[in-house]
């Protein structure tokens, strides 16, 4: 049951913070202020040096299952590129698994302890495969290089399947991919870019709630 009520959490959240830096605490500096700022689903990905350390730090502060609002959060893995990463993440508290391409014995891994995990696709055929394995949510990646339109020319082969798009989401057409059917957006570089440059990571508070707004107005 925890994998379907995550699921439909993520798919509730709707935006997924996807969270590159130089160390472990500057990703989890990221997170802290994404969380803050409304993003309550954040990805750490594993080119992350000690990657495992932000994600066991995260997975300590946040919980999924808490009922106190500030300490809200479900914590992922990216970057995923076999079963064996997927497992070490897991046991460090990952309650989620993206890989930037299907991997099918990543998906088996994550099915085995009934961990959601979101794979990149970019073909029919890929999606095909991936949900054959038994995959919920499908990450179009990268997204920058399609527009909002292919989920619906996705969806006419195969309803059924779950997209999350990764990748050139921004702010000025995340509407456009939630109106187009995607079941969350992931959001990478534009969430946190400005706060490299500048060293304020307050800024992505402001950016996260940004894109919270965003999200909430596309869903009305």
């Amino acid at each position: 049951m925890k994998k379907i009520k995550l699921l439909q959490q993520i798919s509730s959240e709707g935006v997924v913070a996807v969270l590159r830096g130089e160390t472990p605490e500057e990703v989890v500096e990221m997170a802290e202020q994404a969380i803050e700022g409304g993003i309550k689903v954040i990805e750490v990905t594993m080119t992350v040096p000690f990657a495992l350390r932000a994600i066991e730090d995260l997975a300590k502060r946040y919980s999924s299952t808490t009922q106190d609002a500030s300490k809200f959060a479900i914590i992922g893995v990216g970057t995923a590129l076999d079963p064996e990463t997927a497992r070490a993440a897991i046991l460090s508290g990952a309650e989620f698994v993206v890989g930037p391409s299907l991997n099918p014995a990543t998906v088996t891994l994550c099915n085995r302890y009934r961990v959601p995990v979101m794979p990149g696709c970019m073909t029919i055929a890929d999606i095909q495969a991936a949900l054959e394995l038994g995959v919920d949510i499908v990450k179009l990646f990268p997204g920058n290089l399609y527009s909002p339109a292919m989920i619906k020319a996705i969806k006419g082969p195969l309803p059924q399947a779950n997209i999350m798009p990764t990748g050139g989401v921004s702010l000025s057409n995340l509407g456009e991919w939630i109106k187009a059917g995607a079941v969350a957006v992931g959001i990478g570089s534009d969430l946190t870019s400005d706060a490299v440059k500048t060293g304020d990571y307050s800024l992505v508070a402001k950016k996260a709630a940004q894109y919270i707004e965003a999200y909430r107005a596309a869903k009305q």
